[in-house]
């Protein structure tokens, strides 16, 4: 079974994914008329389920619910938010740390950094560019010309060691998951930890969130 978080344009291209590869899926969405139910007709569904696929209506904090009881191959994560962090913040009532953000961006090349503040850095390899559709990330981007010194991935890690730092897998050009026994292990790693650093990066793009318990 597979998870994607986020019924539109995104949630979309990851159905056409699995369907053509016959893997069984769980959109969820706020909307019970997303894109995702109305382009491929999905059927509202109770989980476990043992149907090839289905959609069930909810929000982030269904989301982690139904990757603890799934436990999924893979997590698509098609929402415009940080996906892994913000279920995290949502499951362990966290707020967010900005006093971690400026000793990352220390050690960021000005150039890669598209918005910091509010305990959170978004990274691009392509700033001032917009990506191409499909992209297959290769090492010269296709907009900017640029080559790329090293993978987002490395570079984030370089930047803040002590970050857990979840990788978005290339499934298909343009489209990227995570792996639901990663995400497991990240909760598990977040349980005991007063404070800590997330990432998610592809090669090209990531995002840190920093966070602490409330006190």
């Amino acid at each position: 079974m597979n998870l994607i978080v986020g019924g539109g344009k995104y949630g979309c291209e990851a159905i056409k994914l699995l369907r053509s590869q016959q893997k069984s899926f769980i959109v969820v969405d706020t909307n019970s008329d997303c894109s995702a139910v109305q382009t491929f007709k999905l059927k509202t569904c109770r989980v476990p389920h043992s149907a090839k696929e289905g959609f069930v209506q909810g929000d982030l904090a269904t989301a982690v619910d139904l990757v603890e009881r799934l436990k999924p191959e893979y997590v698509f994560p098609t929402a415009p938010v940080h996906i892994a962090a913000d279920m995290a913040k949502l499951k362990f009532n966290l707020v967010p740390w900005p006093e971690a953000v400026d000793s990352i961006l220390a050690r960021l090349p000005p150039i890669v950094v598209l918005a910091a503040g509010k305990g959170k850095i978004v990274l691009s390899f392509n700033r001032d560019h917009h990506c191409v559709d499909n992209c297959a990330m290769p090492e010269v981007c296709p907009t900017s010309k640029v080559k790329k010194p090293c993978t987002m991935t490395k570079l984030m890690k370089f930047a803040c060691p002590e970050a857990c730092i979840l990788i978005s897998y290339s499934m298909a050009p343009g489209l990227g998951a995570l792996k639901g026994e990663e995400i497991l292990d990240f909760f598990k790693w977040v349980e005991h930890r007063k404070c800590f650093v997330v990432g998610t990066a592809c090669d090209c793009h990531g995002v840190f969130s920093a966070f602490k318990q409330v006190q």
